[in-house]
């Protein structure tokens, strides 16, 4: 299962605008809404974007919805523009292309968003770091195609992963590299940043008390609540064992959710599984949990961190949400016995569900 596929709502049509209303059949959005009241009429509209589809569900309150919602895709449609590793022109490709050779400005957003990560990489302990784009690619999960790359191949792009390698100068604005080859990737939180920076936007209209925003259904955000439910928002959390069912669910308001798997995508070794989440300590696929799913202020906070317990396993989640009350988690370590470990979120946040075979 890919890591986009691991929140839901169930059985979405993709469209490009649909209107919720009381006579409609409201059971196809949930776990991620909360039934509404009679009266109420939801806006749920969809594209894609980074590989994956996103969706916007808000109050259809205004004749204006249509076209805020349409002018917030149109900005996700420039933050993939930038962000991403696929498209040559793209401000992520021209600093790996340069940053070697001199400091490299950055729009102010992208700038910050390397802090933040730089941040978040030495909190996890390394666990975290977008610069394992070399590593990404040695194991063919850029283009493919995907292969176990041998122990000569694996070394020399571990020696090109690092934050230690990355000079970030605030007063400029500026990234240089200090390793040659060092590649950044955001894709364990890029998808995240750009849900906060379209959920930004619709909050800044001043006319949407309740968004709900889905990039890929692997990552939420979450603000307000839909008509006024103290709860917030519902979503399911898929079980990583049962296509189709589910493990939990968690109620979101003013909070985004972001969940890491890799159970049903991943490589045959020596009669091993491998996933497609990468360590970028040891150079190769995590191991040891099912999936991790992290509640954080920030979508990029939420991706980064579902990422690093993923890949750092429940003792750092534990050392994490020690320090940090803000954040919470649900991890499933593999094996068939194991137990969900449930870190910093309350029963009337988290209903884990006894029964997997429960249905979304």
């Amino acid at each position: 299962m890919n890591r986009r596929d691991f929140l839901h709502p169930r059985r979405v049509a993709h469209t490009a605008g649909h209107i919720l209303g009381a006579f409609d059949a409201l059971s196809s959005l949930e776990p991620a809404v909360a039934r509404p009241p009679p009266d109420a009429a939801l806006l749920r509209l969809s594209r894609r974007a980074m590989a994956a589809n996103f969706e916007i569900v808000l109050p259809f309150n205004s004749k204006a919805a249509l076209a805020h919602g349409e002018a917030a895709f149109n900005l996700l449609d420039d933050l993939e523009d930038q962000l991403t590793v696929y498209r040559d022109h793209s401000e992520v490709c021209r600093l790996n292309r340069t940053a070697f050779d001199a400091p490299v400005p950055l729009e102010r957003g992208l700038f910050g968003l390397l802090c933040q990560a730089a941040r978040i990489t030495t909190e996890t302990d390394g666990a975290f770091d977008v610069t394992a784009g070399a590593l990404i690619k040695a194991w063919g999960f850029f283009r493919g195609p995907r292969r176990v790359p041998s122990d000569a191949e694996r070394a020399a792009a571990l020696d090109c992963v690092g934050m230690q390698w990355v000079e970030l100068d605030p007063a400029r604005q500026s990234v240089v590299f200090r390793r040659q080859g060092l590649e950044i990737n955001l894709g364990a939180i890029g998808k995240g940043y750009a849900l906060d920076q379209v959920g930004d936007y619709l909050a800044g209209t001043g006319k949407f008390p309740a968004v709900l925003l889905h990039g890929g259904h692997s990552s939420v955000y979450a603000r307000g609540r839909p008509n006024s439910d103290p709860r917030g928002w519902r979503v399911g959390i898929s079980h990583p064992w049962h296509s189709g069912r589910r493990l939990a669910e968690v109620w979101l308001h003013d909070r985004s959710l972001a969940t890491s798997a890799a159970t049903f995508q991943h490589l045959e070794y020596n009669g091993k599984k491998l996933g497609h989440v990468l360590d970028p300590r040891s150079g190769w696929p995590a191991q040891g949990i099912a999936s991790a799913s992290v509640l954080a202020p920030t979508g990029a906070e939420a991706d980064a961190l579902s990422t690093a317990f993923y890949v750092g396993g429940v003792e750092l989640a534990r050392r994490y949400c020690a320090t940090h009350p803000e954040v919470g988690a649900l991890l499933l370590p593999e094996g068939d016995d194991a137990d969900p470990v449930v870190l910093n979120l309350a029963p009337q946040e988290c209903s884990l569900l006894a029964d997997p075979s429960a249905s979304l």
